[in-house]
């Protein structure tokens, strides 16, 4: 882990040489939780986790892989709907090894 000090706080970042594990948790809503790696492969995308089930969504085209409830898979998407640009944003953030912004939850 990276550690940078601004005045007396203090922001632990992931080093991007080895920490490729860390997958901070962005929001959570109805037992869903939205992760994004901050060292990753191919488009950007966010990975969403129910119970067992893992899916990962492309964040320009929403392209869904992977099995979820079609109810959970339902609010993931309309959560996608509503915060494209925070999305691009973190996925910026992430490549900077930034820390990544909370998005809010679906109500």
């Amino acid at each position: 882990m990276k550690t940078l000090r601004r005045g007396r706080s203090m922001t632990v970042l992931p080093s991007l040489s080895g920490n490729v594990g860390s997958m901070p948790e962005i929001s959570r809503f109805l037992g869903i939780v939205i992760q994004m790696y901050y060292v990753e492969h191919g488009v950007p995308h966010f990975h969403a986790v129910y119970g067992d089930h893992r899916i990962s969504v492309e964040v320009q085209t929403g392209t869904v892989r992977g099995t979820f409830p079609p109810r959970a898979l339902q609010h993931v998407l309309e959560w996608t709907e509503l915060h494209s640009a925070q999305r691009t944003e973190n996925w910026e953030r992430a490549r900077q090894a930034l820390p990544l912004e909370p998005i809010a939850p679906l109500e």
